[in-house]
């Protein structure tokens, strides 16, 4: 899928003659020793301003740069006032504002609601550096520093918060972010392709109130777009019947899915349909379906009380993100409509080398001297390989963010940027701790039917089974890997991305390469689960898949004479979960002696597919309809703990709930000494815990959610423990 236009095609602007900073001036001292009166764009992030393409900001800040825009950086501003936004002036431009590489929330909490004291995304990991929500509250001060400028809002947080969401922290149905920032315009997805045109407009002066039919971006309207043909989003995904709510604004888009506004008029809600019909006086070339074309979704009146109508505009939604057909969306929020424009399209080979090709300096800025940031210590060796993901995976925010169609780099730009590592980082040791992505084994991996490529409307393209079409050739990436080992001065290639193992199994000697080379004692893969319920809530696939995979990683271990473990990864609480199918899960891992330290309950971060399932306790993974799918949903402080509880079976803490849970589920007999038994009884607890350590199978290690080692394989390894938090979203195995 090609765009229309390239994203290095552009005239550079005016102030391109300034030459490159060294780093993007954070204070005015800086912009003084560059000659620069004002900036022209102003970027407010809630991250630390490392120079690296891991870091959002940087890699937006560069690419304007790259167009000839001043470019300053507002990073972690006090937000209790306007005064540290205006430290660099009133930008030419525009504000552009980001949360930073995590969502805020996210960042802030944990799973359970529990307030974080750490932020990896800051200097010495000090918790508290930005605001809750801190988009909105970014913007707001934006506004109140300059009203007149515009603010274009993106990155994670706005992206999943572009339309009607339901949002975890509050329990309730938000509107979209659009509406409470005050933000002209947002950008969802990456945003290189968008932000340039934006820019580009801006600077040659059109109003921020044309910029309305950019792809990947969304804005507010009064009415549809002129000339664009609307489409009930009934007629594509039947809801079924839905009792009637009421209407505070006397529309007509309410009640039982019937969208009576097309209906009365007797029009086939099938086909698109004109939305004011106009003379034709010369018949135009004959558009694909899909071309300005719009869905319109229920209301956010309705998809905030109603449950069905929201796992319905999840659906749909969910379906219109293929840029090669997607339609626009349109969605009323009181009396006026949140028009999201159909995605931006994918980043070429070409223009993804340019990207990662900017001047980055690949270290923090100098104003943090030499405290340390933990994102940035924990990614400063690594190189990014490709963006995308299509696994669809129905808890992960990847896909939802960066579409399914993998953008690869070529080989030798992935080269080029180690040896720049190599050349540049400070300590380097001669290990690149990873070469991967969302998913290690995608890269350059596509549809091979350009036309299939272009119409699919699937999310997934591994689930439930590998589409026939999906190329899972992954001799690119073994390639890669043999020209990246032979680079001077490179000892060492690990992958830390996780790798999709459904897939890796299609291709051995990818699985012979990865295993014998890059494996630095241990490997991250992530079944989540061992039951079918909750994995078929997770579109993730059976247990078969694992079990070839660990036959193949154990023989290739043992031919090349290494001791070396696979580090499973588990949701607890996941939609679609019972409390059975933990107690299957806890025997199945008791069985095979893994002992979790560190795990995972579900997030139901805003807009994936499985929060949907959270919040309504419907399937929406099907077509919504008056006998909808029941899902089993744990709910609740005391239910989502003892989930957790199940999955750290051998702790000590959890057996309490553990017993009674057992108890009342009528499987006492899991319930002591033997073999076979999950927890012992009080009186046997009692002893045990006075006693030596419960034994562990010889040379078996225990198992963490991050290192998957113990103190004497981490020290042999050289491995350091993460805190973690920061690769929930970016970092989790696909």
């Amino acid at each position: 899928m090609q765009a229309e236009r390239g994203l290095f095609s552009y005239p550079k602007y005016w102030a391109e003659c300034y030459g490159t900073a060294p780093f993007l001036p954070m204070s005015r001292a800086e912009m003084d020793k560059l000659g620069w009166d004002s900036c022209d764009v102003i970027l407010v992030v809630g991250d630390a301003y490392v120079d690296h393409p891991s870091f959002g900001m940087a890699v937006v800040g560069r690419m304007l740069e790259s167009q000839g825009f001043r470019v300053g950086i507002i990073a972690q501003p006090d937000w209790n006032s306007k005064d540290d936004f205006m430290r660099l002036g009133k930008p030419n431009l525009f504000f552009g504002v980001s949360a930073g590489n995590m969502d805020s929330m996210i960042n802030r909490y944990t799973a359970d609601k529990k307030l974080r004291h750490d932020d990896a995304y800051t200097p010495g990991n000090e918790g508290g550096k930005r605001p809750d929500r801190a988009v909105i509250v970014y913007s707001q001060r934006c506004k109140e520093a300059y009203k007149e400028v515009p603010v274009i809002i993106g990155g994670i947080e706005a992206s999943l918060r572009r339309i009607a969401h339901y949002d975890y922290w509050q329990e309730k149905v938000r509107r979209s972010i659009l509406f409470d920032a005050k933000a002209e315009l947002l950008i969802y997805g990456n945003a290189e392709r968008p932000l340039v045109e934006v820019a580009h407009r801006l600077a040659a002066g059109e109003p921020v109130a044309e910029l309305q039919g950019i792809r990947g971006t969304a804005v507010i309207r009064k009415e549809a777009m002129p000339d664009w043909r609307g489409v009930d989003s009934t007629a594509i995904d039947k809801v079924g019947k839905i009792d009637p709510i009421p209407n505070p604004y006397g529309a007509d888009d309410v009640g039982c899915g019937s969208f009576s506004e097309f209906a009365k008029q007797g029009i086939d809600l099938t086909q698109p349909q004109a939305v004011e019909a106009k003379p034709v006086m010369v018949q135009a070339p004959r558009q694909k379906p899909w071309e300005k074309t719009y869905v319109k979704l229920p209301a956010f009146e309705q998809v905030s009380v109603n449950k069905a109508l929201y796992a319905h505009a999840s659906r749909i939604l969910h379906q219109e993100t293929n840029p090669g057909c997607a339609r626009a969306i349109m969605q009323r929020h009181g009396d006026r409509h949140l028009w999201i424009n159909p995605p931006a399209f994918p980043l070429t080979t070409e223009e993804m080398d340019g990207v990662f090709g900017l001047p980055y300096q690949r270290v923090p800025h100098p104003v943090y001297g030499k405290a340390k940031i933990p994102a940035y210590e924990m990614i400063k060796t690594s190189v990014n390989i490709m963006r995308g993901c299509f696994g669809g995976c129905s808890f992960c925010s990847i896909t939802e963010h960066e579409g399914r169609i993998i953008q690869s780099r070529s080989q030798e730009s992935i080269l080029r940027e180690i040896e720049d590592i190599r050349d540049k980082v400070p300590g380097f040791t001669g290990v690149i701790s990873d070469l991967g992505g969302p998913t290690a084994n995608m890269y350059k991996l596509r549809c091979k039917n350009p036309k299939a490529e272009q119409t699919c409307r699937r999310p997934s393209c591994v689930y439930p089974t590998i589409c026939e079409h999906m190329d899972t050739d992954q001799s690119p990436t073994v390639q890669l890997y043999r020209s990246a080992r032979k680079l001077k001065g490179v000892k060492k290639i690990l992958i830390a991305s996780g790798v999709r193992y459904d897939l890796a199994v299609e291709d051995p000697n990818y699985v012979k390469e990865l295993v014998q080379h890059h494996v630095g004692g241990y490997l991250k893969i992530a079944p989540e689960h061992t039951e079918e319920g909750p994995l078929s809530k997770m579109m993730k696939p059976g247990m078969g898949a694992y079990d070839k995979f660990k036959e193949m990683f154990d023989r290739y271990s043992k031919e090349a004479g290494k001791e070396q473990y696979l580090i499973p990864y588990f949701i607890s609480a996941h939609p679609g979960t019972t409390d059975l199918d933990m107690v299957n899960l806890a025997l199945w891992l008791k069985e095979r002696d893994f002992r979790l330290d560190q795990v995972q309950n579900f997030y139901p971060s805003p807009m994936a597919n499985a929060t949907t399932i959270y919040h309504t306790e419907l399937n929406s993974l099907k077509n919504i309809k008056g006998n909808t799918e029941q899902v089993a949903v744990p709910k609740g402080e005391r239910q989502r703990r003892l989930h957790k509880a199940l999955l750290r079976y051998h702790d000590p803490k959890g057996w309490p709930l553990i017993r009674e849970a057992l108890l009342k589920m009528g499987l006492k007999h899991l319930i002591g000494t033997a073999k076979s038994c999950l927890v012992p009884d009080e009186k046997q607890e009692a002893k045990l815990l006075k006693g030596p350590k419960l034994p562990r199978s010889p040379g078996q290690p225990a198992l963490t959610r991050h290192t998957g080692l113990n103190p004497a394989k981490k020290a042999a390894t050289g491995v350091k423990k993460s805190s973690g938090k920061a690769s929930f979203q970016k970092k989790r195995p696909g």
